[in-house]
């Protein structure tokens, strides 16, 4: 379960703590250079509320955002109304993917492909990609938390937020077997009168690099790179996220 239903509304307050959006923007368009692409129309897998779509868009991309979540999306729609951005948002599960032709470029940044839990429905994803909607010589480029990260820095610990605005207590298990991390959160949002309290569940796939690269080859991809975050060096066997280019 992690339909950010009650989550989507205090997700872009959380995240922007931690993530720089246009530096993310930055580096994508760093790998299009490096892989001497110049793609006009950009599909973003599992974008939220659209803090990289809408960074692209007005950078000139022709963009096409999918999340599953229509909470996420309809704060995405006023994100990209706000910008002045035209933005096809789609509310669409990324593994049933059914778009309305091909794009030069695929985006799945900040763990959407951990949370497909199931590998051959991830397999199949790729597939669908490769063969159905992306251009000849076109990009594909998506991050994961390692397993390294979900296994053992995520694993079976309790993190706690206490922000001027927000307070979350974090608990996670880490199914050695099902190779999932499940992770509760517990928020308490501040109001007028007090706090709010909601809670929220969610369940990621921790990857093996190697098992991500076998079903993007499997899927007819051939030059698949993996990076740092925001570099272009190789993974190191303790780092906490990969990214992926793949054509």
């Amino acid at each position: 379960m992690n339909s950010y239903e009650k989550f989507a509304g205090f997700y872009d307050q959380l995240m922007r703590e931690d993530i720089d959006y246009e530096r993310i923007a930055d580096y994508i368009e760093n790998i299009f250079t490096e892989y001497d692409i110049d793609p006009e129309l950009v599909c973003d897998l599992a974008c939220g509320t659209g803090n990289v779509t809408i960074p692209l868009a007005k950078r000139g991309y022709e963009m096409i955002a999918v999340d599953k979540s229509v909470q996420m999306l309809n704060i995405a729609r006023e994100k990209a109304a706000s910008a002045h951005v035209d933005i096809l948002f789609l509310n669409q599960n990324i593994t049933k993917l059914d778009l309305f032709g091909t794009c030069d470029a695929f985006l799945c940044m900040i763990d959407g492909v951990n949370y497909i839990l199931n590998p051959q429905s991830l397999e199949k994803m790729f597939e669908r990609i490769k063969k159905c909607f992306i251009n000849p010589k076109g990009l594909f480029i998506f991050d994961i938390s390692t397993f390294y990260k979900l296994s053992e820095i995520i694993g079976n610990n309790i993190f706690i937020h206490d922000g001027d605005d927000i307070f979350y207590t974090w608990e996670n298990k880490y199914y050695k077997d099902k190779r999932l991390a499940d992770m509760y959160l517990n928020f308490f949002i501040k109001e007028k009168r007090g706090y709010k309290r909601f809670c929220e569940h969610h369940l990621q796939r921790a990857y093996k690099q190697s098992e991500i690269k076998y079903a993007l080859k499997k899927a007819g991809f051939t030059d698949i790179r993996t990076y740092e975050p925001l570099t272009f060096n190789a993974p190191e066997n303790e780092c906490q996220r990969i990214v992926f280019a793949a054509r």
